[in-house]
């Protein structure tokens, strides 16, 4: 007989999947992961081809398994990052399930109803660990644009040989610079639409900025204790990237080389593409979060007294002189939409969610008992939604959950 109840659900077999099934495996508290599609299907599929991470390979820390292939320093590129999570599935024999699509989750009287495309599952607990990126968002004016436009968002690009020539880029979070950069390099008329995102230094002062933020402690700061609160929830990544060994993205010194930057993108009128007059007032907010960040490692190499070498105050290399409102549409042919995504937890019957369909939860418990999130970005720290800081969320779910769990449902856990 097909077994139909588990003690545990995980929804969702990405890094947060995992690493709480690791830890759930060593209680040997039964469990399986239901996987829409494969291990590293985000990866693997919803990143273009030069992708890497931006934060160096040794904050990849999932539970047991921390990064061991050599280059601490470095950067893993996308099919390394696929490899790495087939990796750690396979050195636990996680009792995952892919291929497995959760289309509904309820609640029962005595527990939690999951349908699926394989059949129907109770259990006990649920973990809900399927990222904080569902639906692409792409601005309701996109469908002025002509059909001959090519649009599409950033999830969906792959590399520039794809694309035409000329190309408007709209947002310049992480991903959004990071593409535009790959655009750049490859020769393409690369139009940018800038918005609010801070930028980062990649290095300064002989580290590597995470080393600095890491010693400081940056990473362990909790979202109570974060000046911001929950708000910071919505800001946008710090853009810089890991390519090439990692370096800064300054969008001045893309526009010396010829992109050409704009401000907000604020509507289409005709032929006309409009653009808010921000386009300073945008890179001014960027330098000035980066000179924050390096004045806040200035003050913590100066209180402990350590020894690293001086590097000047950052001098922009360009200024907009003339700023442009305007763009004709005949300049372009494609358009990428770098804008974020929304939640989609429409599957998710259980009345966990506030009035934009966001999880209500504290470090992952939600007000339902034995229903939790995990893997979102900031569900505790900076790191909650990437490879630095999810084991940290993982286990103390895992101590919830074993908690509340009875000694006769401590078993060894087996996919059937």
């Amino acid at each position: 007989m097909k077994k139909s109840h588990y003690s545990v659900i995980i929804v969702g077999g990405g890094q947060a999947g995992l690493a709480i099934s690791y830890l759930l495996k060593q209680e040997s508290i039964d469990h399986v992961i239901f996987e829409k599609n494969q291990i590293g299907h985000a990866w693997r599929n919803q990143r273009w081809d030069s992708f890497c991470l931006v934060t160096p390979n040794w904050q990849c820390r999932l539970p047991g398994f921390p990064y061991a292939g050599g280059d601490d320093q470095g950067f893993m590129l996308k099919d390394e990052i696929v490899q790495y999570l087939e990796d750690y599935a396979a050195s636990f024999q996680a009792p995952i399930l892919e291929g497995v699509e959760v289309s509904k989750l309820s609640q029962r009287t005595d527990a939690f109803e999951v349908i699926t495309s394989q059949g129907i599952y109770t259990a006990d607990q649920v973990v809900v660990a399927t990222g904080g990126y569902h639906t692409p968002k792409i601005a309701a004016i996109a469908k002025k644009l002509p059909p001959h436009i090519v649009q599409l968002h950033s999830v969906d690009y792959k590399n520039p040989e794809t694309l035409p020539d000329r190309i408007l880029l709209v947002g310049t979070g992480q991903s959004g610079c990071q593409i535009a950069e790959d655009l750049h390099l490859a020769g393409k008329t690369v139009h940018l639409a800038t918005g609010s995102a801070p930028r980062s230094p990649r290095r300064y002062r002989g580290r590597d900025v995470v080393e600095w933020l890491e010693l400081m402690g940056h990473y362990d700061l909790p979202i109570d204790e974060h000046p911001q609160k929950e708000m910071v929830r919505h800001k946008t990544n710090h853009y810089l990237t890991g390519r090439d060994g990692g370096r800064e993205i300054d969008l001045r010194q893309f526009a010396l080389e010829g992109m050409h930057l704009y401000g907000r993108l604020k509507d289409i009128d005709g032929n006309q593409i409009l653009f808010a007059d921000n386009l300073k007032e945008n890179l001014d907010q960027a330098d000035a979060t980066a000179a924050r960040i390096k004045q806040s490692i200035d003050e913590y190499i100066a209180k402990n007294q350590l020894d690293a070498p001086i590097e000047a105050p950052y001098q922009p290399v360009w200024e907009p002189t003339s700023i442009p409102l305007t763009l004709n549409i005949d300049e372009i042919d494609a358009v990428i939409w770098s804008t974020g995504f929304n939640f989609n937890y429409a599957w998710v019957d259980v009345p966990v969610f506030n009035s934009m369909g966001e999880p209500l939860h504290n470090r992952g418990v939600t007000n339902v008992a034995g229903l939790y999130f995990l893997g979102l970005p900031w569900l505790y720290t900076w790191g909650s939604g990437r490879f630095s800081g999810v084991a940290r969320d993982a286990e103390y779910l895992a101590e919830k959950i074993r908690e509340t769990l009875p000694a006769n449902q401590i078993n060894p856990c087996t996919v059937a």
